[in-house]
């Protein structure tokens, strides 16, 4: 039924989220990536508050953010080994671009938190839709670093939070299709 990415609907149907290990290169070029940015901002925003922010992390900044999120959990968990630390560091360096959306909330807004938190992770999506239809895989991952302070005040400050690192390249190999939820098991009809 969407076998092709010839329509609207086909792209939407055909997404797949790829690991991030596996994405190669080659990632989106600069243009591709304002494409991609560009897109990703057009997100339902109550108030037009854009409360996110994109954070474009360059190949050669791979190593410094490894650095940042090695020395943010070792201060935490002074006692990590050497095997978590490297996947750590492996986190930092897959796939050929990284971009780090943060949900920026304007709290002077009269627009509840909860809204802005939500625009923040259609902005994530529509970047991974954006990705997709540009013929790249995108997988959004957040994992310990999103959670961390210190990792949090390397991109920006409080009340901002990381939404999702989102990594983009070319899939190593075919992307499989996992299962879905079943309709029936989701949706209901409102009975009052």
């Amino acid at each position: 039924m969407f076998n092709d990415r010839t329509t609207p609907l086909s792209l939407l149907a055909t997404r797949r989220s790829g690991k991030p290990r596996d994405l190669v290169a080659p990632g989106p070029d600069a243009a591709e990536l304002e494409t991609i940015l560009t897109i990703a901002a057009r997100t339902p925003d109550h108030g037009k508050l854009a409360p996110w922010r994109f954070v474009v992390v360059a190949p050669e900044q791979r190593a410094k953010l490894a650095e940042v999120i090695t020395t943010a959990y070792r201060a935490e968990r002074p006692q990590a080994g050497a095997t978590e630390l490297a996947s750590l560091v492996q986190f930092a360096e897959q796939a050929p671009t990284l971009v780090v959306v943060l949900s920026s909330p304007k709290t002077e807004s009269h627009i509840p938190l909860w809204e802005q938190e939500m625009s923040a992770g259609a902005a994530c999506m529509n970047l991974l839709h954006a990705a997709h239809a540009l013929g790249y895989a995108g997988g959004w991952l957040t994992g310990w670093p999103s959670y961390s302070s210190a990792v949090r005040d390397a991109f920006g400050a409080d009340p901002e939070r990381i939404a999702g690192f989102m990594f983009l390249g070319t899939p190593s190999r075919q992307l499989d299709e996992r299962p879905r939820s079943i309709l029936e098991n989701i949706v209901t009809k409102w009975n009052h």
